[in-house]
């Protein structure tokens, strides 16, 4: 199973656009990153610049509206991911518990779909 563990930093509330992580942090996830990788269950992984320096585009009526960061209007943003391939969600916890998180960060936990998740009705769409 595929899952995405992805990093809300607390950090990121009000970061400016030039705003970095602390160096004793790189080098902490660096590790927990190598940790991940040398237990094979690491597919892809990166760390995104500060929501100030993004955009959202949101859709109504069809139309398509964009928005420059900051994102006054969110509570929790996105700061990176990590993609790890495991066999349960629980093992999937257990790697987001061993990160070396700063107070206030969350890391959440979805699983991917994977195209047998879907009805056959869906997969026929999809041109399977």
């Amino acid at each position: 199973m595929r899952f995405m563990m992805l990093m809300i930093p607390k950090l990121y509330q009000n970061a400016a656009a030039d705003v970095r992580p602390d160096p004793e942090l790189v080098g902490a996830m660096t590790r927990y990153n190598d940790t991940l990788r040398k237990a094979g269950v690491l597919l892809s992984l990166d760390g995104l610049h500060p929501p100030v320096t993004g955009a959202r585009v949101s859709f109504s009526g069809g139309k398509p509206r964009v928005t420059d960061g900051p994102f006054t209007e969110a509570k929790e943003l996105l700061g990176g991911y990590w993609m790890i391939q495991v066999k349960s969600k629980e093992e999937a916890v257990e790697w987001a518990t061993r990160c070396p998180a700063q107070d206030g960060d969350v890391i959440e936990i979805r699983q991917v779909f994977e195209m047998s998740d879907f009805s056959p009705e869906a997969q026929k769409a999809a041109g399977l």
